[in-house]
């Protein structure tokens, strides 16, 4: 049996004793994990995790969305090409990609809670050095870095998740979404602030407080009991319970803390074992399909109100558009945006919680997966509905219904994919799944930024197939996780 090696950190200052303890007398009642989370039911504890797990959602939304409102500033500071300002966003998804599959070997080996300081620590520190990157290639080459320190925040959900009762999973996790949007709406608020006067270096700076703020918070949360359980450490998991039972002012369920036989964590070859080869690959594209359509439609909203392209420039022929046209037909044009551009943005981003009622009331009433397969199918209808010739608040509006379908996709495969696979493998599954979303969101750039200005139609189309494709993946998902409990081994 693998055990975690000792570390002095723990979140609740537990000493970690790594042994198996005595088997009880027979006829004695033992209870497990499951049975205890769900004894104590939901409470103070609760709603402290909530608010502290769920802010890491806003550290990682202002990091995430940095690079949108920033990508105009650095285009005119280094002379850019569309390609090159893609780039810039595809290697962030690519050091998220990379670090999203070791720390999740890492946070299924030696727990979640240290992974997730340890990626907060990381994502402050290189953002902190962004800010001072003194040419184009340090900039990219920071970036990437942040988005590994970021990929490790999926730690923060699987913590909830496991602490969680069942029948609250399905409404507090979609809850979440609210921090995102948070992070979204703050750092677009500070962009339209900090951009035209102290420039865009310290709106980097302002961006990582939150970040540094959470890691001096995080020691009252402690490291998940599933995940003390399935080390054999028993002791640090019926401490953390109990602690939650006094917090909640809950009784503890009668007997002695008792768990199946130890399986090794975080392996592989576990995603690919029969019983989860289906659902691990239809999860794998559905993840790569919903970053895919959720970056582009940030980029693509960015791309449009960047170079103000409504449905009159995308009809006229540039040669008779105007003296704007030859300035976009450079290839290292230069047009930061203004004000009405910001709130644009901020109107588009606030349909990120439009859906957030009817996504928890789909998700516990209708399940997961048809959930899932309807908001996917309409996000699909929406692109197309993009090429729809409107005026700029018609654009506007599809923005807003895109961006609250796409988040509602988001939210709906989050709560899936961690309930689908066991503690022993739960963390990994999160991080090949981060993983395959960040080469979606990797492609979206070339798409949003490049394909776009030369075919738009083409573009939506292809974002529209994809969606569909992820539809349907949905709908023919092997297990439905509602109303299921977390499974400790597989």
């Amino acid at each position: 049996m693998a055990t975690a090696p000792k570390e002095a950190a723990n979140a609740i200052a537990l000493e970690e004793i790594h042994m198996e303890g005595p088997e009880p007398p027979k006829g004695q009642k033992t209870f497990t994990v499951e049975e205890a989370v769900e004894t104590i039911g939901f409470g103070r504890f609760h709603i402290a995790l909530f608010l502290i797990m769920g802010s890491t959602g806003v550290a990682e939304a202002m990091e995430i969305m940095l690079i949108a409102v920033v990508s105009p500033l650095i285009r005119c500071e280094w002379q850019l090409q569309d390609w090159q300002v893609a780039l810039v966003t595809t290697m962030v998804f690519f050091g998220y990609m990379v670090f999203s599959i070791v720390l999740g070997l890492l946070a299924d080996r030696y727990g979640r809670w240290k992974i997730l300081l340890l990626s907060f620590f990381w994502g402050a520190y290189f953002s902190l050095l962004t800010s001072f990157a003194p040419s184009y290639i340090w900039f990219i080459f920071l970036r990437t870095m942040v988005g590994g320190g970021v990929s490790g925040h999926a730690q923060g959900l699987i913590i909830k998740t496991e602490f969680l009762p069942t029948k609250y999973r399905g409404y507090m996790l979609p809850l979440s979404q609210v921090f995102w949007l948070a992070g979204s709406l703050l750092i677009i608020g500070l962009a339209s602030v900090v951009n035209p006067t102290i420039g865009w270096r310290w709106l980097i700076r302002i961006a990582s407080i939150p970040g540094i703020i959470l890691i001096m918070v995080f020691k009252f949360i402690p490291e998940s009991a599933r995940y003390n359980v399935s080390t054999g450490n028993n002791a640090a998991a019926l401490a953390t319970l109990q602690r939650i039972a006094k917090m909640n002012r809950a009784a503890m369920p009668e007997g002695v803390l008792k768990e199946p036989p130890k399986e090794r964590r975080g392996r592989f070859k576990d995603l690919l074992h029969p019983k989860y080869l289906r659902t691990t690959l239809q999860i794998w594209i559905i993840w790569l399909g919903i970053a895919f359509a959720y970056y582009g439609v940030i980029l693509a909203s960015a791309e449009l109100l960047e170079r103000d392209l409504g449905c009159t420039s995308r009809s006229t022929p540039i040669e008779n558009s105007g003296p704007v046209s030859e300035e976009i037909r450079s290839p290292c044009y230069c047009r930061p945006f203004g004000p009405s551009a910001y709130r644009t943005m901020i109107i588009s981003t606030a349909g990120e919680i439009a859906l957030n009622p009817l996504n928890i009331l789909g998700i516990n009433f209708l399940g997961r997966r048809l959930s899932l397969c309807i908001t996917m199918g309409c996000t699909a209808l929406f692109f197309l509905l993009l090429n729809i010739c409107t005026s700029s608040a018609g654009m506007t509006g599809f923005l807003f219904i895109l961006r609250a379908l796409v988040s509602a996709n988001f939210n709906t495969i989050y709560i899936y994919t961690a309930e689908v696979y066991p503690t022993t493998m739960r963390a990994l599954g999160m991080g090949t799944s981060g993983s395959l979303c960040r080469v979606g969101a990797m492609v979206a750039p070339f798409i949003s930024q490049v394909l776009m200005s030369a075919s738009f139609l083409g573009a939506l189309c292809l974002f529209s197939s994809v969606c569909v494709v992820c539809a349907i993946s949905a709908f023919t998902l092997p297990i439905e996780t509602k109303g299921r409990a977390l499974q400790q081994v597989k």
